[in-house]
């Protein structure tokens, strides 16, 4: 029996929301103890309704937008951005058989919302027409296209291990192994690459506001602002959760009694929240790098090391027919 669309779609979306606002907390949180400040503490019981106070803050201030701006893509952009976040959640598995669109090619689908994302951020920098905006849009475009090089390389690496495309196939052929045990580099690599790819700190060179005045979005109030921002947010739980399916989903650790008891869902959701804690323990503890060090990184680093991971993996699976 399947419920209606509509429905799934808000059982998606309303708890996405919810978690991109006690998400933004629990980052305030979680800095606060590593420099050891009190953090949000005044608006409800331990800060609880400061996520509340944040979004109408943003929705009551007054949109501004610059005289010689292009209105209809300064407008478009944000709602783009955020558009494109939500819409990659459609194969997103959270349980066995709990997934919106079960597509055969669901991790290419990801991979492909996930590099449309660059075009929100180009047309917001371009159409905002500020050269600080413009600069910030060039450098994220830059930084964006060259990890996506090595995360599609990472990927095929992953997909030659695992065999099928589907997300939820995926999490069932490691019920043996987990494949980010094998692949723990490549696990790594993706990890550092996602941090790369959602302009989250220490790569946040996009939105270096001691730089480039803060970005693409300069130019953005209200809820414009408030759109981009939310895009990023859901894009780092993505994230978390499609870095989540390597250490093998939903599936419990043990067959055991007591793991069984939990829902699979419960179980993936602590994967992930131990992932989105390893992304704000990483922008605590880690200075930002310089943007010439970052392509570096990528270029240098990165794409030889994804490229020169696919041979050897595939070479050992077709010699000893391993091959899935």
């Amino acid at each position: 029996m399947y419920i209606a669309v509509p429905a799934e779609i808000l059982g998606i979306i309303l708890p996405l929301l919810l978690g991109v606002a006690f998400l933004v907390l629990a980052e305030r949180k979680v800095m606060a103890f590593v420099q050891r400040r009190k953090g949000p503490d005044v608006v409800g019981s331990f800060g609880l309704l400061q996520p509340l106070a944040d979004g109408s803050k943003l929705i009551l201030k007054e949109p501004i937008s610059p005289s010689s701006a292009n209105f209809s893509l300064f407008r478009m952009a944000p709602v783009a951005t955020f558009m494109l976040s939500l819409v990659a959640w459609a194969v997103v598995p959270f349980d066995y058989g709990m997934v919106l669109s079960d597509l055969n090619i669901g991790l290419l689908y990801l991979f492909a919302i996930s590099s449309l994302g660059v075009y929100g951020i180009i047309t917001a920098g371009r159409s905002s027409n500020s050269k600080y905006a413009f600069l910030g849009a060039l450098r994220s475009a830059a930084q964006m296209v060259s990890y996506e090089v090595s995360i599609g390389l990472i990927l095929i690496t992953v997909l030659i291990c695992v065999g099928p495309r589907n997300s939820s196939e995926i999490v069932m052929a490691q019920k043996q192994i987990w494949s980010g045990i094998p692949l723990f580099p490549v696990l790594v690599m993706f990890f550092i690459s996602r941090l790369a790819e959602t302009n989250r700190a220490p790569f946040d060179l996009p939105e270096a506001e001691a730089e480039s005045v803060a970005g693409y979005n300069v130019e953005y109030s209200s809820m414009g602002s408030a759109l981009f921002f939310l895009g990023e947010y859901a894009n780092m739980i993505l994230m978390g959760l499609c870095t989540s399916l390597s250490p093998g989903g939903w599936p419990p650790i043990l067959d055991l009694p007591i793991f069984q008891k939990i829902p699979g869902s419960i179980r993936f959701s602590i994967k992930v929240i131990l992932f989105l804690f390893l992304y704000i323990w990483v922008r605590a503890a880690f200075p930002r790098y310089r943007y010439d060090q970052l392509m570096g990184l990528g270029r240098k680093v990165f794409l030889p090391l994804s490229l020169a991971r696919v041979v050897p993996v595939s070479g050992v699976l077709v010699t000893f027919q391993w091959l899935p």
